[in-house]
C-alpha cells in the first residue's frame, strides 16, 4: 500500500510539472501574418500580427546588432496614429521589440510601422495586412 502512495504521489508531482512547464508554449497561438525587410541601413525588421478575441496582437522586432541605440516608433493602424513611442535596442542581440493590441476593425486591417534611429537617422517601414 505504501509504495502505491509513493509511486501515486510522483505520478501526480510529474504531471503538474508537465502541465506547469508545457502550457505556456501550448497556449501561445502562432501570428496570422508574419512580414519581414530590410531597413534603409544595415537594421532589418519583423512585423507579426494575430487575431485574438476581437483584437489584433502586433509584434514589431527591429534588430540593428547595436545596443543602446534609441529609435522613435510609430504605428498606424488603417492610416490613424495609434501608438507613439521610444525604444532602445537591448542587449545581447541590439534590437527591440513593440507588443500591442489594436481593435480588430471590420473588413481588412492594414498595420504599418515606421521605426526612425535617432542617432544615425535610419529609418525602417513595416507594413502588414490581416
Amino acid at each position: 500500500m505504501r509504495h502505491t502512495i509513493k509511486t501515486l504521489a510522483r505520478a501526480s508531482v510529474t504531471a503538474l510539472l508537465a502541465v506547469t512547464l508545457l502550457a505556456p508554449a501550448a497556449l501561445a497561438k502562432p501570428a496570422d501574418v508574419i512580414r519581414t525587410g530590410d531597413c534603409a541601413g544595415t537594421s532589418d525588421w519583423k512585423l507579426a500580427l494575430g487575431r485574438d478575441n476581437g483584437q489584433i496582437e502586433l509584434e514589431l522586432e527591429v534588430d540593428q546588432n547595436v545596443v543602446g541605440d534609441v529609435w522613435r516608433v510609430r504605428i498606424r493602424h488603417n492610416g490613424v496614429l495609434e501608438f507613439k513611442l521610444r525604444r532602445t535596442t537591448q542587449a545581447p542581440s541590439g534590437s527591440f521589440t513593440v507588443r500591442r493590441l489594436v481593435a480588430d476593425e471590420a473588413g481588412g486591417d492594414r498595420i504599418r510601422a515606421r521605426a526612425v534611429n535617432i542617432a544615425t537617422g535610419e529609418v525602417c517601414v513595416a507594413r502588414a495586412r490581416i
